[in-house]
């Protein structure tokens, strides 16, 4: 029975058994059909999966080395806004256009003088331009521009020249462009070029008080002051070279540069005023001072560079001193704050002697930001003032481009009694303390207000200066007449300013870095209590 049985089971692996029973042998083939393309189904699936699986691999990668150059390059951060994103290409663009205009008509030359496509030297020859623009040119991500500048700086910037110039426009230009270049590239021929025109501009300190001269002869060293001082030495260019002579020092560790910038100080504080307030003509040879007080030209940056010494000084006892005499500075300021009646806007006067003229400057435009970034050195109520008053200002100083067709604002502006504001000196060229004071109040605000008045300001500048071979200032902005010049502080101070008011705070943080008058960022180096420094790159 068992053998019988087994027979049996086998009969079904006998072709002859299907071909007598044609039902069951379609119901195999069906079977194997069917199970041929379930196996050929679990295959194309494993290769899909495969194919899949490699894809999102591939896909991971990409993403990985864009997060990797999202990291190594600020300016496209993922959590950006797209707005913000499109103005700051903008702002690349016009920055593009005003470079390669100037290297087109005037390389090597100071500036360019866009109608007459040419340049001009007003600053000794030496290539203003070209050095005003290498961090803004590092920070935009202008690399082949970038490097084109540092190969003229390294082969063609000589310093040996027979021509007088100003030892102010030099330190905030040159100087601190050069040092700037450096901190931010590491680059050693920054600070070799640096440190040749600071030694150049050393005798200019060589007075019986230690206040500067402000003129010198680069080639021989012989230091004067202008006639149309009456000979005396200016606040401003005397008290705004602080920052870049104290850097030299550090990155040089030779310590003469900071001592002779220093010791202006000391000398100053001697007679430092109750109300902090110094008016903008000094004597070199006995540091008395005298003639009008104000926070626009002549007087404006000593008092910005007071907080800056203090916040380059990583806020540390040995600068504590700076913070004090810019603290009665600003007491002093708010003596000069007046208000118009009609529009409540808030200006700073001048004074000569014991009277107030109703008078403001666009370069004073500067202290909104200037009063943002100290608040936070204040008591809580006392913060909470000087920001508001920063407000304040900066509202007015928008509104001085808003009064005008052109929406771009006048040199100067006069409050008169029962009205709000009227231009005095009329032209436009290019300056940049207004949209520097917007970057700063967003950056402590977050309030996108300031980037709205920002791009206001740039697409007035894109209507009314742009020209087909780059920017040029208005001689009048009542009725839009062009000048002929392209300032270099408007490729070096406008247009970085209106970048970073576009860009993260990240870029170029205010913890990292602070800039010099003419928007050049310096590394924030700690200074230990001997006043000596500690760099490291």
């Amino acid at each position: 029975m068992a053998r019988s049985r087994s027979s049996s089971r086998w009969r079904y692996l006998s072709i002859s058994y299907y071909l007598k029973r044609p039902k069951r042998l379609a119901l195999l083939f069906i079977v194997f059909v069917s199970l041929s393309l379930v196996v050929w189904d679990r295959l194309t699936i494993t290769r899909e999966h495969e194919i899949e699986i490699s894809k999102l691999s591939e896909e991971l990668i990409r993403l990985q080395e864009q997060l990797r150059d999202m990291n190594n390059s600020p300016s496209d951060n993922a959590d950006d806004d797209l707005v913000d994103k499109h103005r700051r290409e903008k702002v690349k663009e016009a920055m593009l256009h005003a470079w390669t205009s100037y290297e087109k008509y005037a390389w090597g030359s100071d500036e360019l003088q866009p109608i007459s496509k040419k340049g001009v030297d007003n600053f000794g020859g030496l290539g203003a331009t070209i050095v005003d623009s290498l961090d803004t040119l590092y920070i935009l991500g202008l690399d082949e521009q970038f490097k084109k500048a540092r190969d003229w700086v390294a082969n063609s910037l000589n310093f040996n020249k027979n021509v007088d110039t100003s030892v102010f426009e030099t330190t905030i230009r040159v100087v601190g462009g050069l040092l700037s270049a450096y901190d931010l590239s590491g680059d050693k021929i920054f600070l070799e070029k640096a440190k040749d025109i600071a030694d150049r501009l050393l005798p200019a300190w060589n007075t019986p008080s230690g206040i500067p001269y402000n003129r010198i002869n680069l080639a021989y060293g012989n230091a004067h002051n202008p006639g149309w001082t009456g000979r005396e030495s200016v606040l401003a260019d005397s008290g705004t070279e602080q920052l870049e002579f104290i850097a030299l020092s550090q990155r040089t560790g030779d310590p003469k540069y900071q001592q002779k910038v220093e010791n202006v100080i000391q000398q100053i504080r001697k007679t430092f005023p109750n109300d902090g307030l110094l008016p903008i003509f000094i004597n070199p040879h006995t540091g008395n001072s005298h003639s009008t007080i104000t926070f626009g030209a002549m007087g404006d940056s000593f008092y910005e560079y007071l907080l800056k010494v203090w916040i380059q000084g990583n806020k540390t006892e040995e600068v504590k001193h700076y913070r004090e005499m810019w603290e009665t500075s600003m007491e002093g300021l708010q003596s000069l704050v007046r208000k118009t009646k009609s529009s409540s806007f808030t200006y700073i006067c001048e004074k000569n002697g014991d009277s107030l003229n109703d008078k403001m400057d666009e370069l004073a435009c500067f202290v909104p930001g200037m009063l943002a970034l100290g608040s936070s050195g204040y008591e809580l109520d006392k913060q909470a003032k000087i920001f508001s008053l920063a407000t304040e200002l900066a509202w007015t100083c928008y509104n001085f481009y808003q009064s005008t067709p052109t929406k771009l604002a006048g040199e100067n502006y006069f409050f008169h009694t029962g009205q709000d504001m009227s231009v005095g000196t009329s032209w436009n060229i290019l300056r940049p303390e207004t949209v520097e004071s917007l970057m700063y109040l967003w950056r402590f605000t977050e309030n996108t207000t300031y980037q709205e008045w920002g791009w206001n300001i740039f697409q007035a500048f894109e209507k009314n200066c742009r020209v087909e071979s780059g920017y040029v200032g208005l001689k009048d902005v009542n009725n839009g007449d062009k000048d002929d010049t392209m300032q270099s502080f408007f490729l070096a101070e406008t247009l970085k300013y209106l970048y970073l008011l576009f860009s993260p705070p990240t870029v170029i943080s205010f913890d990292e870095w602070v800039f010099n008058t003419e928007a050049h960022p310096l590394r924030i180096v700690p200074r230990d209590d001997a006043g000596k420094t500690q760099v490291s790159f």
